[in-house]
């Protein structure tokens, strides 16, 4: 049975990131005002606002990340009746 949730799994990830990043720009545009995060490179930016967008980002992946694994293992042990070991 977790031969099934390793696919099932990377699915459950890929849609977790596609949100993840969803969910990172509506808070960068409501708390910078500005459409899109700068780059690490982005000469028109100082170091304060490179680091605050990349540790905001991080903070959002991590968190809907985990949210999302645990949601797609919650649901596969209540469809199969076992938890899937990674």
């Amino acid at each position: 049975m977790t031969a099934l949730y390793k696919p099932l799994g990377m699915i459950v990830g890929v849609l977790g990131g596609v949100a993840a990043n969803a969910v990172f720009t509506q808070v960068w545009r409501r708390v910078s005002g500005e459409e899109e995060a700068p780059s690490a490179t982005a000469r028109e930016y100082g170091w304060r606002e490179v680091l605050v967008a990349a540790a905001l980002q991080g903070a959002i992946f991590g968190l809907v990340k985990a949210a999302v694994d645990r949601a797609g293992a919650t649901g596969y042990q209540r469809l199969t009746g076992t938890w899937p070991d990674k």
